[in-house]
């Protein structure tokens, strides 16, 4: 649920102040504020645009991952891969150039930690 906007009201003291910010998430925080609070929180969507072309870990209900270069996916989380290997029981089972996972089978999609 999202609360319509409201408009800006007057306070007592004549200032003008709103409920909302334009559609950031904030209330009334300075600019370098709704930056820190901004960076803090992320939709999963953001998250999935700024993985693209980087290193991922998927795991999919069955305790398989796959770490490669994530190419795309789409809103049914089927991903397709680049440089994929495959670990069962964090041991490396194969490598893959390409990897298609139907996005049934995802448990979660993490960023690689940077070696």
């Amino acid at each position: 649920y999202t609360p319509p906007h409201h408009p800006l009201k007057e306070t007592m003291a004549g200032s003008k102040t709103t409920d909302t910010a334009a559609g950031d998430g904030t209330t009334g925080a300075t600019p370098s504020e709704q930056a820190s609070h901004s960076s803090k929180k992320r939709s999963p969507s953001d998250f999935l645009k700024s993985v693209l072309g980087r290193p991922v870990n998927v795991r999919l209900n069955s305790g398989t991952d796959y770490r490669g270069v994530l190419a795309c996916l789409d809103g049914y989380m089927n991903i397709a891969m680049e440089q994929t290997e495959e670990y069962v029981d964090k041991s490396l089972k194969a490598k893959y150039g390409d990897c298609f996972i139907r996005g049934n089978n995802v448990l979660y999609i993490s960023a690689q930690r940077r070696k």
